[in-house]
């Protein structure tokens, strides 16, 4: 991509990273699972920074009760499918964008039927733990780079997020049930994960009845998942530019 091609909206980041990178981006398809409190950040900062191709996959509406956290919960949208309203504002930002819009829990071969295209690069922003390990699984499995986001809830402090290999996370639940999962299929690392150490208060989390895919709600602060929505974005346009 010349620098005279370059979109009039992406000119500030060429002058950051140069015309090349650009078009690097432009080519790279990026898949996003999960577009709650963490993967629509993630999938709206991928759009932003100029990624041509996106497939994101979410099967879940918005609830009046994702409002303090969620990108696109807003009044006005309350009952949408969250795969639609996120689909439509990627195209807002992007209209050029080639996107395909998922609006499905997925699991089992339907995942792996997902998983069979060429991806660049794997976002896990899944909330429920069965669907997370069989996605990175089966992304790892197929060859693909993946990112996952691990526990943003009862969080406070953005200052210790972290980002690194699965094997080298520490003091997060979900990360400690995530590897345990993983290490019986046989996978160890070579998967990225965004997480941090903070410890969580028991009292921010609270049983959950009659939900078929959780157990438990923790209390959770605006900033914290679309901080680690942002984390997640920069390791995969990172990497994209840099192979």
């Amino acid at each position: 991509m010349e620098s005279s091609q370059v979109p009039d909206w992406l000119h500030r980041t060429e002058l950051l990273i140069g015309p090349e990178k650009v078009r690097k981006l432009a080519e790279s398809h990026v898949l996003v699972v999960g577009l709650g409190g963490v993967g629509a950040y993630a999938a709206e900062m991928i759009c932003r920074a100029g990624v041509g191709r996106m497939t994101i996959v979410d099967g879940d509406r918005i609830h009046p009760t994702n409002r303090n956290r969620q990108l696109i919960a807003l009044s006005s949208l309350e009952g949408r499918e969250k795969a639609e309203a996120m689909g439509q504002r990627l195209l807002d930002i992007n209209p050029h964008l080639e996107l395909t819009v998922i609006n499905e829990y997925i699991r089992d071969e339907r995942m792996i039927e997902i998983l069979d295209q060429p991806f660049d690069y794997v976002v896990d922003a899944i909330d429920t733990l069965a669907p997370k390990v069989f996605l990175i699984y089966h992304a790892r499995k197929k060859g693909h780079r993946v990112v996952s986001s691990m526990g943003s809830g009862g969080k406070l402090d953005p200052e210790v997020i972290r980002i690194s290999d699965i094997s080298d996370s520490y003091n997060c639940k979900l990360a400690s049930i995530l590897r345990k999962r993983l290490h019986r299929l046989g996978v160890y690392r070579d998967v990225k994960v965004v997480f941090s150490p903070e410890k969580v208060d028991p009292d921010t989390v609270m049983l959950t009845e009659g939900e078929s895919n959780k157990k438990s709600t923790v209390g959770t602060i605006s900033y914290m998942p679309p901080a680690f929505g942002c984390f997640i974005a920069s390791v995969v346009i990172r990497e994209l530019i840099e192979t």
